[in-house]
């Protein structure tokens, strides 16, 4: 099977039909629920996917599906031994080895060719979504840091909607200049705040369709109850992630509003580290490390409701 001309594995079930990408990062390109008839990940107008090669520049290929981040999100330094880390990590753009699939399975794994770990991700389809497993390998005497999210982006409209734990109250901008939350490292409460420049209104668990802007922003506490989801009201469907917080502790928020090649959608991002650099979080002591000579294993699930 072919997806836009890249070779596809296809997971699928009475309510559910998933579509991976070994050769493209391991990306997820379709998560298609059959129950609402509706494709929640966003889907690009590509008709041809340009496979990346290492090191590539995420901003020059299709922002679509979900593609793993790992082991920084922003461009950054390592503070191991401070080689050069890409764009959105290493392994979007790496061709992932398929271990073995079947019906309701697919084992994939990924070694970096700079740094000394191997990253591996066993999915399984149940009923009514995905189970991700994740075990990330250090093959080194030294810990070695790491920033991993699921950059998920979703599709959004005017029904779309934001539900998380209640406790999450204040967000922390990390997006430069932003039009509606000021400058880098502004908080604002959530879900419901100020526009920085008119004091207008703003929920931050809906979307704006016509501001033509791009926002970023991390809750300032860690998680205490590990997932976060997304109301489709139109369509009286939800999509919920579930994750261990003592391994996944932080969420950020991506939300593209026609600021960036002219897309609408956002991402929700529970992640191992803030605030995308893990040179950054590495040295704020808000980021996960891989023991030398060991393991660090976490699970992602992506369930329908």
């Amino acid at each position: 099977m072919n997806y836009k001309g890249v070779p596809a594995i296809t997971l699928e079930n009475e309510m559910v039909k998933a579509t991976f990408l070994p050769s493209y990062g391991g990306k997820l390109c379709s998560f298609y629920d059959k129950q609402a008839q509706y494709e929640w990940l966003f889907q690009s107008d590509e008709t041809e996917l340009q496979v990346p090669s290492y090191g590539a520049n995420f901003s020059h290929y299709d922002a679509s599906g979900f593609d793993e981040v790992f082991p920084s999100i922003d461009a950054s330094f390592h503070p191991l031994h401070g080689q050069p880390v890409p764009d959105h990590g290493e392994v979007w753009a790496m061709p992932w080895e398929c271990i073995q699939y079947s019906a309701s399975t697919l084992l994939l794994r990924v070694n970096s060719p700079v740094f000394p770990y191997t990253l591996v991700k066993e999915v399984e389809l149940v009923d009514n979504g995905l189970h991700f497993s994740y075990t990330a390998i250090n093959g080194s005497d030294d810990d070695f840091a790491f920033i991993w999210t699921p950059h998920a982006l979703l599709n959004m409209d005017e029904h779309t909607r934001i539900i998380l734990p209640p406790d999450l109250n204040e967000v922390m901008n990390v997006e430069h200049s932003s039009h509606h939350l000021g400058e880098w490292g502004t908080r604002h409460r959530y879900p419901i705040t100020k526009h920085a420049h008119t004091d207008e209104r703003l929920d931050l668990s809906t979307f704006a369709l016509q501001t033509k802007q791009c926002e970023k922003f991390y809750f300032t506490t860690a998680l205490k109850e590990g997932w976060c989801g997304v109301l489709q009201e139109n369509r009286k469907r939800e999509l919920h992630y579930q994750f261990p917080t003592d391994k996944v502790p932080y969420l950020g928020i991506w939300k593209t509003e026609g600021g960036y090649r002219g897309h609408y959608n956002f991402a929700l991002e529970p992640c191992t580290g803030v605030y995308d650099d893990v040179y950054v979080a590495h040295k704020q002591r808000k980021v996960s490390t891989i023991p030398a000579n060991g393991c660090y294993e976490w699970y992602f699930n992506m369930v329908l409701k």
